[in-house]
């Protein structure tokens, strides 16, 4: 049964080239107290010039990130992802407004569950109206309680989610593909509003049409079997993991094993990342001259296991070139080989 439908689109459209609003930041130091600005190279976001995103540690593993004036209180998409190399993870709990500011609060564990700090990658979106042809598309859901409670497409077509079974999910964004090719970049982020430890990954995602169709499963850390979880999704085509587009022009994403437009990169072109294995359950992704001011990545496993992928550690610039370390671990927190996927963005 579809549990949820059509997006309604608002009457007055957003500029093609832009989200509406958005942050993204990198958490070096999950052991800060509130508010400590976060790494200056690595957050970036729509607010005027002055003041920066900041965060702190308000439990063990729990952290707040501050995006300064740009509050839309609890709408839009977040996404984060544990920055770790020894099965840490993370998970959203929820995101709200305080004044004027965006706060997305984060909780991070240690392989089975426990609450641990943890270095982290995070962003924040709200997207409006509808984009015109020809200028790569976005798509987004937030599922609570099996149910879509909000979602935005930029083709204007609905976005739709079915619980088929237990701890997946079935969601559909309508016209925002490419007609018989598999192309685009799929993010997926567990949320528990009450902070019990989840997991979500990609268990699989194909073109049907110009529809994307995602099976989303969600694991229990503790045991490894599946679970019913909240979580967030979102897609991108020809444009950032944050919605934008035009800035930012150095953007590429990249999902394992697929070829073709997954494999994706402003201004270079279908197929210009470079991707490989450094041993068990570790990769590097390379994505050529997109490593320009501020920039972000985002990491989502692929399979039909419990296994996981996390940013082994912060990336590295070679150049104008970024390297951007993989790990995959089991439930269990050992290394695992693993299909993945990944996205890199910069801020202008």
């Amino acid at each position: 049964m579809v549990l949820a439908a059509t997006l309604a689109v608002p009457g007055a459209p957003a500029a093609a080239a832009t989200a509406d609003r958005f942050g993204f930041a990198y958490v070096a130091d999950p052991t800060v107290p509130v508010w400590t600005p976060l790494p200056a190279a690595y957050q970036f976001g729509s607010w005027a010039a002055g003041p920066v995103a900041t965060g702190g540690k308000v439990a063990p593993g729990r952290f707040l990130v501050r995006f300064p004036n740009i509050g839309l209180g609890a709408r839009g998409n977040a996404h984060v992802t544990a920055v770790a190399r020894d099965g840490r993870f993370c998970q959203l709990v929820r995101w709200g407004s305080s004044g004027a500011d965006e706060i997305v609060d984060v909780q991070c564990f240690r392989p089975g569950g426990t609450p641990t700090d943890t270095p982290f990658t995070v962003l924040w979106t709200v997207s409006s109206g509808v984009l015109p042809a020809g200028v790569g598309a976005y798509a987004s859901a937030q599922v609570l309680s099996n149910v879509l409670a909000q979602s935005y497409n930029s083709a204007g077509a609905p976005v739709t989610v079915a619980n088929v079974g237990v701890g997946i999910y079935a969601l559909r964004f309508l016209a925002v593909g490419t007609a018989g090719t598999l192309s685009g970049n799929v993010q997926v982020t567990a949320q528990q509003p009450n902070a019990q430890p989840r997991r979500c990954k990609i268990l699989r995602w194909g073109a049907t049409g110009p529809d994307v169709l995602v099976y989303v499963a969600c694991h229990d850390p503790a045991t490894g079997a599946l679970i019913n979880s909240d979580f967030t999704a979102s897609f991108h085509r020809e444009r950032s993991v944050y919605a934008s587009f035009g800035p930012p022009k150095y953007f590429g994403y990249l999902a394992t094993p697929f070829v073709g437009p997954t494999n994706y990169s402003h201004p270079l072109g279908v197929g210009a990342n470079g991707f490989g294995p450094t041993g068990l359950g570790t990769y590097t992704v390379k994505f050529p001259a997109l490593h320009e001011k501020s920039t972000t990545a985002q990491v989502t496993a692929i399979g039909d296991d419990p296994s996981y992928c996390t940013i082994q550690s912060r990336w590295a610039q070679f150049g104008s070139d970024a390297v951007l370390p993989v790990s995959c671990f089991s439930n269990a927190g050992r290394p695992q080989d693993s299909e993945f996927s990944s996205t890199f963005s910069s801020s202008v």
